[in-house]
């Protein structure tokens, strides 16, 4: 018969205890899922938001058994979510800005067997520094061209194997490897997150910027044409009125053939244009 555990590793222990403290410290708890994310991909964060993002790698059944033990609203949608490998991360900004700054700090990473190329993939025409050998095979089935120069592997020219969007096959990232050919973007992005007891899902934090961006822009531009309209007075806005307003002024005062030094060119066009109208209708004038 197995006796009950009493004695933990360390390193759980240590993540089960933080694990009952972040969430508290914390407004905001996001969850992103390892499935979908390089482990080289969260160095560089640690170190950029260090300051403003606690980054978390847990393991799902002692996450689960430590935010179980919390009373924080919303908590249980989040130990829901706590499937497979993950990483918790624990701020006061909101997850909105969160998942932007993510979705901005992205990566260029080596490319697996079957990923999607992110940029087109060039291989430059260079001096590998590879020796002759099996190499050389991989290089044909690659469709690169190559020649044996003073001991080492030369690409002759410039190769796009793969263009963006296309997959990479596998003896090909295999290649790039070696040839330290970056091709896949890489970002990361929030699971899910929760904010003092409001739950998100994935899809709730996303942000087209750029949509955001426009529907501001128009939305003031609507509103600075609207205020011109009703003549509402702001710092923004009142040389557009005055030159509205002087606009209107100056068409009353040709309408009127009211004579001043900004309308008499246009006043005497006018009646010039009128005078010539009665002229051309007298000729036509036949008495009855």
């Amino acid at each position: 018969m197995r006796e009950n555990r009493t004695q933990y590793p360390k390193k759980k222990m240590q993540m089960y205890q933080e694990l009952q403290e972040l969430p508290k410290k914390y407004r905001v708890t996001a969850l992103v899922r390892m499935e979908k994310v390089r482990s080289s991909q969260l160095l560089p964060l640690r170190k950029k938001f260090l300051s403003e993002v606690k980054i978390v790698s847990i393991k799902d059944q002692v996450a689960r058994k430590a935010l179980a033990t919390l009373d924080v609203p919303g908590i249980a949608k989040m130990i829901e979510s706590l499937t497979g490998q993950c990483v918790l991360m624990f701020t006061n900004m909101s997850p909105f800005k969160l998942n932007v700054l993510l979705g901005k700090n992205k990566v260029m990473m080596f490319a697996r067997g079957g990923d999607i190329a992110s940029i087109d993939v060039t291989v430059p025409a260079k001096n590998t520094g590879i020796a002759p050998g099996p190499m050389l095979t991989e290089f044909k089935e690659a469709g690169v061209p190559t020649k044996i120069d003073q001991g080492t592997i030369w690409i002759t020219k410039d190769v796009t194997p793969v263009k963006k969007g296309a997959a990479v096959p596998d003896k090909l990232a295999t290649l790039l490897q070696k040839l330290d050919i970056k091709t896949i973007e890489a970002g990361i992005a929030l699971e899910a997150a929760l904010e003092e007891g409001q739950a998100y899902k994935r899809s709730e934090l996303v942000i087209d910027l750029d949509k955001y961006r426009e529907m501001f822009a128009r939305a003031h531009q609507e509103a600075v044409s609207l205020s011109i309209e009703a003549a509402y007075i702001t710092q923004d806005n009142i040389k557009l009125i005055l030159a509205k307003l002087g606009q209107g002024a100056r068409s009353v005062a040709i309408e009127a053939g009211y004579i001043t030094d900004d309308t008499k060119d246009a006043v005497l066009q006018k009646a010039n244009a009128q005078a010539q109208s009665v002229a051309s209708k007298a000729k036509g004038y036949t008495p009855a």
